[in-house]
């Protein structure tokens, strides 16, 4: 269990099933009580939870609704009074080529990617601010240090959260609140392997194969790789870390 942990709550976006997932289980094992916020069904999520101790609690969300985002605040308070970490963690990864994007599309990945991370922030810092103590920590992608095609509006809104993630870590430092992102790599998780491999590739196991011979660490990243960089940047240990972007992506991006 990290310091600081014991008897905290978080909120986890993108939990119901993938790195989400994988991130709440590890709050858990670390003493932590966790909202788990998707609009996937988060009940193996909330068996996860409890099967370390913990109290948890679904909640159906649409982290790019203002409205949504305003309930989950209202559960999360009257289930457990506060939220003391915030995972951004949501997201969707589509592939597509910029010509045949319209603005809606571009629009949709954005606000789920980005605006999102803005609603949740904007929901549960003041609590935050109050108790003067925090930990919100983003998720990145390695996409930003690497040659993508195809994937324009995701790296994009990815971009946007590292700018994000260092200008409130600039706002929210006086007030005890850390602001950081996570950079995976190409991740085993049920999302990716949902959806279709990029051109040239005959189907994902090859494309994650792909993945892995760029890295230094030549094995497919799966969610378990992150969660000991999650457990240390919400710990006490990392009270002085902050504005930073950390790549956990076995050395794809080295720099």
């Amino acid at each position: 269990m990290g310091r600081g942990h014991k008897d905290k709550v978080a909120v986890v976006t993108g939990a119901g099933k993938g790195i989400g997932q994988a991130f709440a289980r590890r709050l858990a094992e670390d003493g932590v009580d966790v909202a788990i916020a998707d609009l996937e069904p988060g009940n193996e999520t909330v068996s996860m939870v409890e099967a370390a101790g913990r109290r948890a609690l679904a909640c159906r969300c649409d982290v790019a609704s203002e409205q949504s985002v305003a309930a989950l605040k209202s559960d999360v308070e009257k289930a457990f009074g506060r939220c003391d970490i915030l995972i951004n963690c949501a997201g969707v990864y589509p592939q597509q080529a910029f010509d045949t994007m319209t603005f809606q599309e571009w629009r949709r990945i954005l606000s789920i990617n980005l605006d999102s991370a803005f609603l949740t922030s904007a929901a549960f810092v003041p609590g935050m601010k109050q108790r003067q103590w925090g930990r919100i920590v983003n998720m990145a992608s390695s996409t930003l240090g690497s040659v993508v095609t195809g994937f324009v509006h995701y790296v994009a809104s990815k971009g946007g959260i590292v700018g994000f993630t260092r200008a409130l870590a600039s706002e929210l430092g006086p007030h005890g609140i850390t602001v950081n992102a996570i950079s995976p790599g190409l991740t085993r998780s049920p999302g990716t392997l949902s959806r279709k491999p990029r051109a040239g590739m005959k189907d994902m196991d090859e494309e994650f194969q792909f993945a892995a011979n760029a890295q230094a660490i030549r094995r497919v990243e799966v969610p378990d790789d992150l969660v000991g960089t999650l457990s240390f940047l919400t710990s006490d240990d990392a009270a002085f870390i902050t504005g930073q972007t950390i790549n956990v992506d076995g050395g794809r991006v080295r720099s």
